[in-house]
């Protein structure tokens, strides 16, 4: 509980900030201590308790699908170059796919996808059945979490946003925070502190101990 005041408290200071014309982003950094990247290879995909935005989805379907932006196998051939590929990989959050098409997937768009971190994956984005009803609560889970790949000694994310409550972006940053540590050798000891900051402005630090 003591964590959640304090969080709740470093957003108070933040909103004090000058106002800005656009909705912040509310960024989360845990500094991680005694952590070895190389020795500990930490991938996670998180439900979070507060959806931060709607992710911009695509789709390798079968058939087109209204609720995505669906890429059939017909239209692979147009993404032959890679030029093509980078512009299909920036302009999308997540894709998802059809399980039986994973394999010409790989091959048409996992050399750009694969690097960017954006391949569908068995955790979250290859469905055996790609039915309205799956591809709706798809898209649910993937617009609730959030993905975590530690590649150096801290994790940065987009936890929320400025107009949320305090009260929801606290408890996304806990949800995180407590799956982090969940998944580190040392637990909390490997954890040095938190901090949270707007788009605009300088990071307040969270003591955890």
């Amino acid at each position: 509980m003591e964590l959640k005041q304090e969080i709740v408290k470093a957003l108070d200071e933040l909103r004090k900030n000058e106002e800005r014309k656009f909705d912040q982003t509310v960024d989360l950094i845990i500094n991680l201590q005694k952590f070895d990247v190389k020795k500990q290879n930490i991938s996670l995909f998180l439900n979070i308790p507060y959806k931060i935005k709607d992710k911009k989805i695509a789709g390798f379907l079968e058939t087109k699908n209204k609720d995505v932006d669906t890429i059939t196998p017909s239209e692979f051939k147009n993404y032959d170059d890679k030029k093509t590929l980078r512009k299909l990989a920036k302009r999308f959050d997540f894709f998802i796919a059809q399980a039986n098409l994973m394999p010409k997937v790989a091959t048409v768009f996992g050399r750009v996808l694969g690097p960017a971190g954006k391949m569908p994956s068995p955790q979250m984005g290859i469905m055996m059945n790609a039915d309205e009803k799956n591809i709706k609560a798809l898209k649910e889970k993937i617009n609730n979490s959030v993905k975590i790949k530690i590649k150096e000694a801290s994790v940065k994310l987009a936890i929320g946003k400025q107009s949320m409550k305090n009260d929801e972006i606290a408890e996304n940053i806990l949800s995180v925070y407590n799956a982090v540590q969940k998944v580190l050798t040392k637990g909390k000891d490997n954890i040095k502190n938190i901090e949270i900051k707007f788009t605009m402005t300088k990071p307040q630090k969270i003591p955890i101990r």
